[in-house]
């Protein structure tokens, strides 16, 4: 408990330094759209390919499991957009991107560490936490919203191509089902639970990073303890948000 309490406590010292005002705004404005391309745009090729093939098994295994002739056939079209948007899509990204962006955060800013880079920063008078931190989480809260609504739609797109292309549901009815009471606020809500999981998926592994000593087998220990602890917190905060705004 008392290393639990220590942890959480450096972790929200290093916070509130990275959220101080800022030096100079120009130099944070170049870094952040660097990092925007680096955190977001880069990892367009793995969301594609994962919410494509996420929305084609969604789609099969509720086509699998349905066999009352009771039950319509849209159901399988509505089944794929809910659990798309609600659950799929944000949540399954933000932990394949905790572990493809969050160790190399953790990898980045901790070899930084340990070559004494972070401490040439210091020595200059920049606020080392804030000027290597702050970027990452802006742009990551920023563009990960904009990667689940284009997760979203791919992935109700791959549902749609197995329609398509076998005879599990006919397209007219898959497609009613996608349309069928569809509700904007469940596309808000996936929004929302994005953007916290992009500051839990940068903050920690950056956290771990920043504070890693020792060799560079200490870097990578510190990498694998930051996508560890934020894959739990996502699945944490899924859960305390689901409970607020859907229950």
């Amino acid at each position: 408990m008392g290393r639990f309490l220590f942890e959480l406590g450096r972790y929200m010292i290093l916070m509130w330094r990275v959220f101080s005002k800022p030096e100079k705004l120009s130099i944070y404005r170049k870094r952040l759209f660097d990092e925007m391309v680096s955190l977001g745009i880069d990892s367009l090729g793995i969301i594609f390919v994962i919410s494509v093939f996420m929305g084609a098994v969604i789609t099969i295994q509720t086509a699998a499991n349905i066999d009352s002739v009771f039950i319509p056939a849209y159901t399988i079209g509505f089944t794929t957009r809910q659990s798309t948007i609600l659950e799929f899509s944000p949540t399954i990204i933000a932990l394949i991107l905790a572990g493809k962006v969050g160790s190399n955060i953790a990898s980045e800013i901790g070899l930084m560490r340990v070559t004494e880079q972070i401490d040439a920063l210091e020595i200059m008078g920049v606020n080392s936490s804030a000027y290597l931190i702050l970027p990452k989480i802006v742009a990551a809260v920023l563009i990960n919203p904009f990667l689940v609504v284009i997760s979203m739609f791919v992935s109700i797109g791959g549902g749609y191509a197995i329609a398509m292309l076998t005879d599990i549901v006919p397209t007219a009815d898959f497609v009613y089902g996608i349309q069928l009471d569809f509700k904007p606020f469940h596309v808000a809500y996936a929004l929302f639970k994005s953007a916290i999981f992009a500051f839990l998926i940068t903050s920690i592994p950056a956290y771990q990073g920043y504070y890693a000593k020792g060799s560079a087998l200490e870097v990578g220990r510190a990498s694998t303890r930051g996508v560890v602890q934020s894959s739990i917190l996502i699945l944490v905060a899924n859960y305390v948000v689901t409970q607020l705004f859907l229950i």
